[in-house]
């Protein structure tokens, strides 16, 4: 059974990503998707992505605004455009986005289905269905804007879609993974993203389905009863939020033996803890958002292995070593354990971020980091995996330095990055 991952509370944020930007997250999240498909498979890309930390570390290791909502509409957007020439290859089928576009994923699925010979019909059922469990089933004060659906030529798919509460400035994540699904009904998310309000209204969640069968009831027993039922409950002490708000200047009316109808099974007294990511509202990132040691790790592996695995990239003055600290931040993206994207600020130390924190996005950086790993997985393609295995290695090392590596304050850290920041063609919006 699919289980909840875990939370965030994600600010709203405007605007769009620059052509310069877009264009290197298509092309840098199209290298990393082909990375883990050919160390993991394509079952474990669903995975990374159903994942809330690991997607907003993904995110931020591509140089979008490390804290904010935009990473889920930049990100989706990213490998839709990036994957499109090589998806038959790779056997992964980015559909639906924001807007209008989410409306269009019944279509591309059945595109999907017309390629690949997969039956479509249960693909597009399964997506109306989600958007309708975390619009209807799932009553927290956020409006769905956006529905990605990912899947494989195998069938296997996971959904991403978020939605937005204006009056907050607040956006909620939901993420989804078919492996293991046995019902869109008894606990399907592998995760919910969003500020914890109290207790919400979620009729998918498997404790809730005496509170389904007393839903039918109200149903078959006519209006009237519902509308006393549900003003009766705005009364109650229950933390919910409020769903009806037209009826506060209305007065409720208490009716004795009417059902409770959001009333927790025993089982719900047990609370299972998760992790939660609480991303602020400020744009700068601070020495708390970011474990320093894996920092120090990243960089004393990256000087550690550098000159013994990237000669040649060592060669280019004035990059060649900073490529390195940022390949070995994208290693950990393509083969870190789930425990090791707690802090997805630090991901931002590989390419900065678009708005300028915690600094620029370093173009001449960004690019050898692309060149360098689109060359590993070609080279890899055709037989010769040692440059991958390379990348792979950084990864490893700086786990293995992880418990004694020292460096520089976080403070120095992102004043040196700023220093350095024109000579690396550093840009911001």
């Amino acid at each position: 059974m699919a289980t909840r991952t875990g939370s965030a509370d994600l600010p709203l944020h405007g605007g769009r990503v620059p052509a310069w930007l877009a264009t290197r997250m298509a092309t840098l999240g199209r290298v990393i998707v082909e990375a883990i498909t050919l160390h993991y498979g394509r079952d474990e890309v669903l995975r990374r992505l159903s994942h809330p930390f690991w997607f907003q570390s993904f995110g931020a290791v591509m140089g979008m605004d490390w804290h904010s909502s935009g990473i889920t509409t930049s990100v989706l957007g990213a490998l839709k455009r990036g994957l499109q020439p090589v998806q038959h290859e790779l056997g992964l089928y980015v559909c639906g986005g924001r807007g209008r576009h989410s409306r269009k994923t019944p279509l591309e699925l059945q595109q999907v289905g017309e390629r690949t010979g997969l039956d479509a019909e249960p693909l597009a059922r399964a997506s109306r269905l989600i958007a309708k469990v975390d619009s209807a089933a799932v009553q927290d004060g956020f409006d769905l804007y956006l529905h990605g659906f990912i899947v494989t030529s195998e069938g296997k798919w996971c959904v991403v879609q978020q939605g937005m509460s204006d009056a907050r400035r607040e956006a909620r994540r939901y993420h989804w993974l078919s492996e293991n699904l046995e019902s869109f009904l008894h606990s399907p998310h592998t995760a919910i993203d969003g500020r914890n309000r109290g207790t919400i209204v979620n009729l998918a969640d498997a404790r809730a389905e005496r509170s389904r069968r007393a839903g039918l009831e109200l149903v078959h027993a006519g209006p009237d009863r519902t509308i006393h039922t549900l003003r009766r409950l705005r009364e109650s002490t229950s933390a919910a939020l409020s769903l009806f708000p037209e009826l506060d200047a209305v007065g409720s009316d208490s009716i004795p033996g009417e059902p409770a109808l959001l009333a927790p099974s025993p089982a719900s007294t047990h609370a299972v803890p998760y992790p939660h990511l609480r991303m602020p509202a400020r744009h700068e990132v601070r020495a708390s958002d970011v474990e320093l040691k894996r920092l120090h790790a990243v960089l004393a592996a990256a000087a550690d292995r550098g000159p013994q695995d990237f000669t040649d990239l060592l060669l280019t003055p004035g990059v060649g070593a900073r490529t390195v600290a940022a390949l070995a931040l994208v290693a950990e993206v393509v083969h870190g354990a789930p425990c090791r994207f707690s802090d997805p600020a630090r991901f931002s130390m590989a390419h900065g971020g678009k708005d300028g924190h915690p600094f620029p996005v370093p173009l001449r950086v960004y690019d050898e980091t692309i060149r360098v790993l689109k060359s590993a997985v070609d080279r890899a393609r055709l037989g010769h995996a040692d440059r991958l295995a390379a990348i792979q290695r950084l990864d490893a090392q700086a786990r293995t330095l992880e418990r004694w590596a020292t460096g520089p304050g976080f403070e120095d850290f992102v004043a040196a990055e700023r220093a350095r920041s024109p000579g690396y063609g550093g840009r911001t919006v």
